[in-house]
């Protein structure tokens, strides 16, 4: 296996272990997969990698319902600097006035990768939504949305700010979507990244 090779299939696993871990509350090895500046970028949470992990911890054990899918990954490698992108759906169960659903969003990770002494790591990892649905868990009852709230965020991700607003939670405008100036944005910060930028650039 040439260098290439040997390093797109340590990234492939670093994906794979961090939603399993994040996904089964492995909270020790999930810290593993980040750089010492690790950032995450989500509808919900902006910041660093550790209070991203404490974040998660914390709604786990409040209930929290998320399991994340993974599809296929692409990997480009330069130096040490390296880009994945994963295809992903996330699923939350959440009960929104009295009735119980599912909500579905599908899109991409985008993960900036830094090799360091232990390995590759994520340097940032920014999500990219493309659409998402409600599915009621009884078919035959179905929550009444309110219009206005739920148009107030992009198509991409609005039922999932939807849900998580009416949880209580603060949610993101302006998130990378399937099309739009915030994903050229991304894929610019990328192909800078790989060029050897030292910083990945705002997170978005």
């Amino acid at each position: 296996m040439n260098d290439q090779a040997a390093a797109k299939a340590e990234i492939f696993e670093v994906v794979q272990n961090w939603v399993l871990w994040r996904d089964t509350d492995d909270w020790e090895r999930f810290a593993t997969v980040w750089h010492a500046a690790g950032h995450m970028s989500a509808t919900c949470f902006h910041g660093p990698a550790a209070d991203f992990i404490a974040a998660s911890r914390a709604g786990s054990v409040g209930g929290a319902q998320v399991q994340r899918l993974l599809g296929g990954t692409t990997v480009e490698v330069a130096g040490d600097h390296a880009i994945a992108q994963t295809r992903v759906s996330i699923l939350q169960r959440a009960t929104v006035d009295g009735v119980e659903i599912d909500v579905t969003n599908v899109g991409r990770f985008h993960d900036f990768f830094l090799r360091d002494e232990r390995g590759w790591c994520i340097r940032p990892c920014r999500g990219v939504h493309e659409k998402n649905w409600v599915t009621p868990v009884d078919v035959t009852r179905s929550p009444r949305f309110d219009d206005e709230l739920l148009g107030a965020y992009p198509p991409g991700y609005r039922y999932t700010a939807y849900v998580q607003t009416k949880s209580g939670l603060t949610v993101r405008q302006g998130l990378p979507g399937h099309a739009g100036p915030e994903l050229d944005q991304l894929y610019q910060e990328g192909k800078t990244w790989l060029a050897g930028a030292e910083d990945p650039g705002p997170a978005v």
